[in-house]
């Protein structure tokens, strides 16, 4: 349980979401000094698709050169690698596709029972971006609207009451616009678990915004591939939610 005591924790933490077809070892090498300054808290490693499977030597890159939780973040179940400390088992509670409510989960459930990863259930949800996004094509599920809170109040809510000990707000990798901070302040206040918020965030700014509406963790992923000095500026402000 120490991963998930850490998402529960009063700090605010910055996650970095790599997605195993698009780093490089050069790019490897950079996150993990940023990791040893104390500039990130914790890696996620998955993707919507994977052309090159190396979650392997990816998690055990990162396992030799820093020493911070690198959290399997599963797109399928080939995703699935015992050398990391954790894995989000996601399960997409505001879409109608019962293969990633438990269908998924059903073909998994031996290897990743076998692996001995912390496993932390989690209630992914999917908030409209603005544009259409690898996770909705993939999934074949609608977002919620960007304007409904309630309803994304109400399905967290559904997911806490079954159980789940995280929530995970998701605009989509690239959304145009990130998960809005009026979701993010109404789900915070509605349950009693972590929240984490990724996708479409770009700045400090929104960052700033995610933690100030409630977010326990902030994930980038995209934006730090175009900008890798953004972590840097993102670090001086993490200051302020110490």
């Amino acid at each position: 349980m120490e991963i998930l005591s850490r998402l529960s924790g009063e700090s605010k933490l910055l996650a970095i979401l790599i997605d195993p077809d698009k780093c490089n070892h050069e790019q490897l090498a950079k996150l993990s000094n940023d990791a040893n300054q104390g500039w990130i808290h914790l890696f996620l490693i998955g993707g919507s698709l994977l052309f090159k499977n190396q979650v392997k030597e990816i998690v055990d890159y990162l396992k030799q050169h820093c020493n911070i939780p690198v959290i399997i973040f599963p797109g399928n179940p080939s995703q699935i690698y015992d050398g990391a400390d954790g894995l989000l088992l996601l399960s997409l509670i505001s879409g109608r596709n019962a293969d990633l409510l438990i269908g998924r989960h059903v073909e998994a459930a031996p290897s990743i029972k076998q692996s001995g990863l912390e496993v932390i259930p989690t209630g992914y949800i999917l908030i409209d971006g603005g544009k259409a996004t690898s996770v909705s094509y993939m999934s074949n599920t609608t977002p919620i609207p960007s304007d409904k809170s309630d309803i994304a109040v109400a399905t967290a809510l559904a997911g806490e009451l079954l159980g789940l000990k995280v929530i995970y707000l998701e605009a989509g990798s690239g959304a145009k616009n990130p998960v809005s901070s009026e979701i993010i302040s109404k789900v915070s206040n509605a349950v009693d678990i972590p929240i984490i918020v990724g996708g479409g965030i770009r700045s400090v700014e929104q960052v700033e915004r995610a933690f100030e509406s409630g977010a326990n963790v902030v994930v980038i992923g995209t934006a730090v591939e175009r900008d890798s000095e953004l972590i840097s500026m993102i670090a001086a402000t993490m200051k302020n939610f110490a």
